[in-house]
């Protein structure tokens, strides 16, 4: 059986309400580790990490550099900072120019992800309002990760999914609603032991 290890989720215009409902659905027993990058104001408060954590089971939090990747947890990119994966699971945030005109960028988390976890990734596209992410997703999807976009007529602004469904990138069109059942399902299938 296919064993994933990590979610990575690409967010931007309209986040806000579809990552309450995908975020409140996770059990707290959820055991893959989500990290985020939605597109927020440099300057953004800390007011979403705490609106989140009322939300939801996990435990939400901004991803600090040098911190080991957990689960059990959410983590946000910190706004005006790039968020990567280093090889031993641990983040670093980086300073680095824009891609895609925004920083954190989608497509930087994906690709550095991809590098550490290889095939065992589920990368998911959200609403949002440019392409940042679709060169991730597909990336993602090319070494045999599980990808996964939100319907664009559900999206509260479809051109990030549809930028995502356009490059070829996704496995699955779904609703939030779907991705987070399935995310459920992915996860209770992969704890529960198999004897022979």
């Amino acid at each position: 059986m296919k064993k994933y290890k990590a979610v990575v989720i690409g967010v931007s215009a309209g986040g806000m309400k579809v990552l309450t409902k995908l975020l409140s659905m996770l059990p707290e027993n959820f055991s893959l580790p989500v990290m985020i990058v939605q597109h927020l104001h440099p300057s953004q408060s800390d007011f979403y990490i705490r609106h989140f954590n009322e939300k939801c089971a996990l435990t939400v939090k901004e991803a600090d550099e040098k911190e080991k990747i957990q689960s059990g947890y959410v983590y946000f990119a910190p706004p005006n900072y790039h968020l990567l994966i280093e090889e031993d699971r641990s983040f670093s945030l980086s300073c680095d120019e824009k891609v895609n005109f925004s920083r954190p960028s989608v497509d930087v988390l994906f690709e550095s992800a991809v590098d550490v976890y290889h095939s065992d990734l589920i990368g998911i596209i959200l609403t949002g309002a440019n392409n940042d992410g679709a060169y991730g997703l597909q990336l993602i999807k090319n070494n045999g990760g599980l990808t996964l976009v939100q319907n664009p007529s559900e999206a509260e602004s479809a051109v990030m999914p549809q930028a995502a469904i356009a490059a070829g990138g996704a496995d699955d069109i779904l609703s939030a609603e779907e991705i987070g059942n399935l995310l459920i399902r992915l996860d209770k299938k992969q704890q529960t032991p198999v004897y022979s």
